[in-house]
């Protein structure tokens, strides 16, 4: 039986071209927030950064939606400022926020905090905040996602934690290339989300998803603390 077409644990969307890509995940993410405005006044949403999603991102902010009762936060983020072009909140500021006029952003970096306390500030700001309505994530090569990247130190740390958001160290992860420190989401904080979208590109990462449940191993894949958890059925959309 193939894993990834067949399978109760997630939906995975196959699309025929970029073009389909993009138009439908805009088109879902845009219909997610409608709704919660329609019921609840408001919608929030956890956004990932990298390339990946960047041309959705901008498809997204041209779709109809009253984007000043759209919060917008980050589902992790660089011990960077907001305003370094290697930041997740530079490149949703560049391709959303810049498009997407009155939507709100909390970024998780404060400048001129130090980590801990701007981890703590992102816990505050979750806590009082409506849960999310979707989180956007990504899946590197190396099965991590978020910032959850296997083999570092502090990862046993973050998957346990009670809390929405967690620091992390990756120093020694190939996957975080020069930026080690990281404020990433836990799966708690996953959890708290009522869709998630999982948007990957390539056939190698149709091969990393099928090893990661193969292996069903959450340390090796921490991909798989996105797929297991409590909740809606984690939604996957691919395209070559």
């Amino acid at each position: 039986m193939n894993l990834l077409d067949h399978s109760d644990r997630f939906t995975l969307v196959r699309h025929s071209d970029a073009d389909a890509w993009i138009e439908t995940i805009a088109a879902e993410m845009a219909q997610i927030l409608n709704h919660d405005i329609a019921a609840e006044g408001r919608a929030r949403m956890l956004l990932s950064g990298g390339t990946t999603p960047a041309p959705v991102y901008q498809a997204l902010a041209e779709l109809d939606v009253q984007w000043d009762r759209v919060e917008v936060s980050l589902v992790d983020e660089r011990w960077l400022s907001p305003q370094d072009r290697d930041s997740n909140a530079w490149l949703v500021r560049q391709s959303l926020l810049n498009r997407a006029e009155g939507a709100h952003f909390d970024p998780l970096v404060r400048v001129g905090k130090p980590l801990p306390e701007c981890v703590h500030d992102a816990n505050l700001q979750a806590q009082y905040s409506q849960p999310p309505s979707l989180a956007v994530l990504g899946m590197g090569n190396d099965g991590h996602t978020a910032s959850l990247f296997p083999g570092s130190r502090d990862l046993a740390r973050a998957l346990e934690s009670t809390l929405p958001y967690a620091a992390l160290d990756a120093t020694g992860c190939p996957g975080s290339n020069q930026w080690p420190l990281r404020i990433t989401l836990t799966p708690h904080g996953l959890r708290r989300c009522r869709q998630r979208l999982l948007l990957l590109r390539g056939k190698q990462k149709l091969e990393v998803l099928k090893q990661a449940l193969e292996s069903n191993n959450a340390q090796l894949y921490p991909i798989l603390n996105a797929i297991d958890i409590d909740g809606p059925t984690l939604r996957i959309h691919w395209c070559d």
